[in-house]
């Protein structure tokens, strides 16, 4: 796996996301309220919308486009919906130092 270092946790608001490009396509970066950050893939399962726009809630992200939920940990639609994004590997290094981990 190679790790791409992609800012600091206080790059990414509470609540809130940050886009990242990659070779591997676009991948957003959530931080919730308890300062965890996962890594999915930008790209709804529905209709293909930009998730990274989306409204965060609890460890959800809930589409801007059809209010598709999707689960940030596990990258699947909440019931009743159903359909799932890839995630990323993402870990916290000293300082709050971001990297994503990305297949070679």
């Amino acid at each position: 796996m190679n790790w791409l270092e992609v800012g600091n946790l206080q790059d990414i608001p509470q609540m809130g996301s940050r886009l990242v490009e990659t070779p591997q396509g676009n991948i957003a970066l959530f931080r919730t309220s308890d300062d965890q950050v996962f890594a999915i893939a930008d790209r709804c399962p529905h209709k293909g919308g930009p998730l990274s726009q989306g409204i965060v809630h609890g460890h959800v992200v809930t589409c801007p486009l059809h209010s598709w939920k999707i689960d940030l940990s596990s990258g699947e639609a909440v019931a009743p919906d159903v359909g799932c994004v890839n995630r990323y590997a993402i870990r916290q290094g000293e300082g709050g130092k971001l990297e994503l981990g990305l297949a070679e």
